[in-house]
């Protein structure tokens, strides 16, 4: 039996399914979405990632990518119905508390998505083809990584390159942090650290390392001192920074000129300064 609150008009290849049991097992996928450690392994094993909330889903839908299930209040269905009227397969159909009670959280936007992973792109194609790129040397912490990742999209970085061990950009916080910038922005990961980054400067690159260091010349020097048009801004793990080997390996070394005995940014937000910068330098 239809919800009552289910519209009749919706996409003909959806097949609907009303949830009532917060332990139906088709809904195995979505649960203990705030088990960090879990979800860092289930979910690349899957080969899935969780999409939250309406918009990140329409982006999901615009980057073309292979939806295998909706979870959704019935409230959603109408402007989902736009964003995946091409999709075919299972929506499931549940009220809000039956949500949160899988989820493990509140869903304030009410719908989820299990989407499959594209594949990993090359590193090889994003330091060869970016005009600008951003490093991310182990960040560990998603939202970090999708704030980083919604900066870079909106300031012109053409492709990321993370480190083996930085956060995944398509867990859930992380795309959520993110609009959906981590499916459409070119992005790879690193499986030789060192090699990678002497590639850079193979391609004529400017690696710039971020830092807080008062030594440092300032970030609008560095850009205007830079031996190429082409940048890669590098910037390190909350709280340590950047590697020995990455500073070694850097063209030079920048600031973002500090006061009110602040001696840093949080690194989501020296992204977004630093992106910006280098949207307004000369150009080369």
């Amino acid at each position: 039996m239809r919800h009552p609150d289910v519209p009749e008009a919706l996409p003909p290849r959806w097949q609907l399914v009303d949830v009532l049991d917060p332990e139906d097992p088709r809904l195995q996928p979505y649960r203990g979405l705030t088990d960090t450690d879990l979800r860092r392994r289930v979910e690349p094993e899957g080969g899935y990632f969780i999409a939250e909330g309406r918009l990140v889903i329409e982006r999901t839908a615009r980057a073309r990518l292979d939806v295998a299930s909706v979870l959704t209040a019935p409230k959603w269905l109408p402007s989902l119905a736009l964003s995946l009227a091409d999709y075919a397969g299972p929506v499931l159909v549940a009220s809000r508390d039956v949500i949160d009670a899988i989820a493990g959280f509140r869903v304030h936007r009410g719908a989820l998505a299990v989407v499959r992973r594209p594949p990993a792109r090359p590193v090889a194609g994003i330091i060869d083809s970016a005009a600008h790129l951003l490093v991310l040397e182990d960040l560990v912490d998603a939202t970090n990584v999708g704030l980083a990742f919604r900066s870079a999209a909106a300031l012109g970085i053409g492709g990321i390159l993370l480190s083996p061990r930085c956060a995944d950009p398509l867990y859930r916080r992380a795309v959520k942090t993110s609009m959906g910038a981590v499916l459409d922005l070119p992005w790879a990961r690193s499986d030789d650290w060192d090699a990678d980054l002497s590639r850079m400067a193979q391609q004529g690159i400017s690696l710039l390392a971020l830092t807080p260091d008062p030594e440092a010349e300032t970030l609008d020097a560095a850009l205007a001192a830079r031996r190429s048009a082409r940048v890669a801004l590098a910037v390190g793990t909350e709280g340590e920074g950047l590697s020995a080997e990455v500073l070694r390996l850097s063209e030079r070394r920048a600031r973002i000129p500090m006061s009110g005995g602040i001696d840093s940014l949080n690194v989501a937000a020296a992204v977004a300064v630093a992106c910006y910068a280098l949207s307004q330098a000369p150009r080369r």
